[in-house]
């Protein structure tokens, strides 16, 4: 598989490491990128993470990573958030205050309601599809994946890719042209996430 070089954001706040053994045993050559200055030899991007929204967008800055992601987001380069990477993909985000996203997708994330299920949302769970994403080929219904995470997103029906079922339904995958995001870990969701991470590698 020639997937070209596979930039993993280094956001602060992410196990680095889990990401790039998975992308290793797909066949890819990922490199951990620090700044913004190494994107430039990147054919795809993928920007992991965990924990608190502010955190993560203070670390995208602090890398002057914010202009740049949203220029090569512009110029058609494949982009995949996983986790909390995937809710800063997004235009803002609730989780302690009002903050600002990278706006690459349409939509803002929200804590789960306070009346449903235990938060946070920690375990396995089925991803609701129709397969018909290029993100999702060859992805059985049903398929299950390995989520942690508190909040979730709020968008467009068209940009959700597959949905999951926790107290409400939310998305699970989204994409909107080269933006592709999961609010599971792919990295340890066995068969399920291996076969989304070797899909966007062969974008």
């Amino acid at each position: 598989m020639n997937t070209g070089n596979i930039a993993v954001i280094d956001s602060g706040v992410a196990n680095l490491r889990s990401v790039v053994n998975a992308l290793t045993r797909l066949g890819a050559a990922p490199y951990i990128a620090q700044t913004s200055d190494d994107l430039r030899s990147a054919a795809k991007i993928i920007l992991p993470g965990v924990g608190a929204f502010a955190a993560g967008m203070a670390r995208l800055r602090e890398g002057n990573f914010i202009e740049p992601l949203r220029n090569y987001a512009a110029r058609g380069v494949p982009i995949l958030g996983i986790c909390l990477g995937m809710q800063m993909l997004f235009k803002r985000s609730s989780e302690m205050g009002n903050n600002e996203g990278l706006g690459l997708l349409s939509g803002t994330v929200v804590r789960f309601p306070a009346q449903g299920p235990k938060v946070p949302h920690i375990g396995w769970n089925q991803l609701q599809h129709a397969g018909e994403a290029r993100l999702l080929k060859d992805v059985p219904p049903n398929g299950y994946a390995y989520f942690v995470h508190s909040y979730y997103a709020q968008t467009e029906p068209e940009n959700v890719l597959a949905s999951t079922e926790y107290g409400i339904s939310f998305p699970a995958v989204v994409g909107r042209g080269n933006i592709y995001g999961v609010q599971f870990h792919p990295e340890k969701s066995h068969a399920t996430g291996l076969r989304i991470l070797k899909n966007f590698l062969a974008l």
